[in-house]
């Protein structure tokens, strides 16, 4: 019914609206946090025991600047990996206590960006464009 061609454009379009999606949404999550940050408010629980200061930096991080990578499709798999584990933390140690409701968002993040890490950003990404032009570079280089 689809040829090739069609197929990958979907599959690239479906990943695009995944990747910007979700990376939007997480990024409104993580707005807050970054204006806590410059608010110089550190208040923040401490699911991993290093500190409420460093536990809202790196979920701020996270949550804003690593899914501002993943909505351009920049170094798509290892920002979107960080971002996954903040949802599985938020999830299972901050919320391991708490009712399926409550874990049910940071969860349903957490599917969409396993998903990110395994699939990849498609072809409609920063990625898409830099990797194949730094792969004939090095194998101008090689070749040469």
């Amino acid at each position: 019914m689809f040829d090739d061609a069609t197929r990958k454009a979907g599959r690239g379009l479906g990943l695009l609206i995944l990747r910007v999606g979700a990376g939007l949404l997480m990024m409104s999550h993580g707005l807050g946090k970054v204006q806590k940050i410059v608010a110089g408010d550190f208040t923040f629980a401490d699911p991993l025991g290093i500190g409420a200061g460093p536990s809202l930096v790196l979920a701020a991080g996270a949550e804003f600047g690593l899914a501002a990578f993943v909505v351009a499709g920049l170094a798509t798999r290892i920002s979107a990996a960080p971002v996954f584990f903040t949802m599985m933390t938020a999830a299972f140690v901050q919320h391991a206590s708490d009712d399926f409701a409550t874990k049910e968002k940071a969860i349903a993040y957490a599917l969409m960006y396993l998903v990110i890490v395994l699939a990849g950003p498609g072809k409609f990404s920063v990625d898409a464009i830099v990797w194949p032009a730094i792969k004939r570079r090095h194998e101008k280089k090689k070749a040469a």
